[in-house]
């Protein structure tokens, strides 16, 4: 059994796990890493203030999502805190290859229901593929502070990518959710199977 079929099954109904090359070189550029990190979690404060703001009739998403902002949030502080430790700076925020590609899968249109879950969904699988690897990185990577912190916040996405698939299997027609998340679950492979392995991308 390779590595692929190993894996698929055990993190999050992922269907391609990661190229195991990329921890090691994501270790050998952390600067990098923790720039990329930062702005991806200052993007999923903004994303969840968003759907906070556009969906504000939907009285359980604002109150399951206005505690996401400050944890993700916190977490964008601790990762400066992290890069200024090591005497890295901020840096330019760059191009997210793997987020664009996922937002031209969303489907245009429909009902305030069909939007909700389309951007729902597209989140879940954001924060599914951000626990991934953060798992990698908190086995694999020698720095011992960054291997306690990656753990940590492995767990937190986790809890984040089930509060999105619930939402949307909550306010959406369960059997249309589920058949839909199967086509982003494929999506989002097609995705990582073309991109280009980054050490300096999170994704």
């Amino acid at each position: 059994m390779n590595w692929i079929e190993s894996t698929k099954e055990k993190m999050l109904h992922l269907q391609l796990p990661t190229d195991p090359r990329w921890v090691n070189i994501a270790e050998m550029n952390i600067e990098d890493i923790l720039v990329d990190h930062a702005y991806c979690e200052q993007k999923a404060a903004s994303s969840c203030i968003s759907l906070i703001v556009l969906f504000n009739e939907f009285e359980r998403l604002v109150e399951e999502l206005t505690p996401v902002v400050a944890e993700e949030w916190g977490h964008f502080e601790r990762v400066l805190e992290k890069l200024k430790k090591r005497g890295f700076k901020l840096g330019k925020q760059r191009k997210d290859e793997y987020v664009i590609q996922l937002k031209a899968f969303v489907k245009k249109g429909g009902s305030r229901i069909q939007q909700l879950t389309e951007q729902l969904l597209m989140n879940a699988l954001i924060e599914a593929r951000s626990c991934e690897r953060f798992k990698l990185l908190s086995k694999h990577i020698q720095d011992e502070e960054l291997k306690a912190f990656y753990y940590e916040l492995m767990v937190s996405e986790a809890g984040h990518y089930v509060n999105f698939l619930e939402l949307a299997r909550h306010y959406g027609d369960l059997e249309k959710v589920n058949a839909r998340w199967k086509e982003w679950l494929n999506y989002e492979a097609e995705i990582i199977q073309k991109l280009e392995i980054r050490g300096d991308r999170m994704h």
